[in-house]
């Protein structure tokens, strides 16, 4: 497929094991980063998911929506990284375009669906199974975080542990 050559310089921090994944509020990279060792919970208001690979999931719903190929995303060093620990074990926190953020806001429901479809292809490609109504619950709940965030002075950022 055409990702293959791209994605062979790309080296994500985490095989996409069973993780724990939140996506969270905060006022900037230093507030994130402050939540890193125990998590955004009962701090900032966050949404949890899991078991997918969160920074390649960054890219390619950046790449879906901009009409961008992952190499170009991934050129414009996105996610950008607000913690990582030296050895990959402990949290990562990533700070998410603001790109995506306001491609997010700005989707209307059949926009995020077409989307989720999307990406749900890309991934069967690389023969990862992706249920299509979780993809849409992702990415709508991500929408909705997105418009909170537009509304105030903050930015999204992830955390992966």
């Amino acid at each position: 497929g055409r990702w293959q050559v791209d994605r062979a310089r790309w080296n994500g921090h985490y095989a996409p094991v069973s993780i724990v994944i939140k996506f969270f509020v905060a006022p900037d990279a230093e507030a994130a980063a402050a939540v890193a060792e125990g998590g955004p919970d009962g701090v900032f208001e966050s949404l949890t998911f899991g078991n997918f690979d969160v920074e390649e999931a960054l890219i390619e719903w950046e790449g879906i929506f901009t009409g961008r190929s992952f190499e170009e995303v991934l050129d414009d060093d996105v996610p950008e990284t607000v913690v990582d620990s030296d050895d990959g074990d402990g949290p990562l926190v990533l700070a998410v375009s603001d790109t995506l953020r306001d491609a997010l806001c700005t989707a209307v429901e059949h926009r995020l669906a077409e989307v989720s479809r999307l990406w749900v292809a890309e991934r069967a490609a690389d023969g990862e199974v992706f249920d299509p109504e979780i993809a849409v619950w992702i990415l709508s709940g991500l929408a909705d975080l997105a418009r909170a965030v537009r509304e105030g002075d903050e930015n999204l950022y992830c955390w992966v542990a």
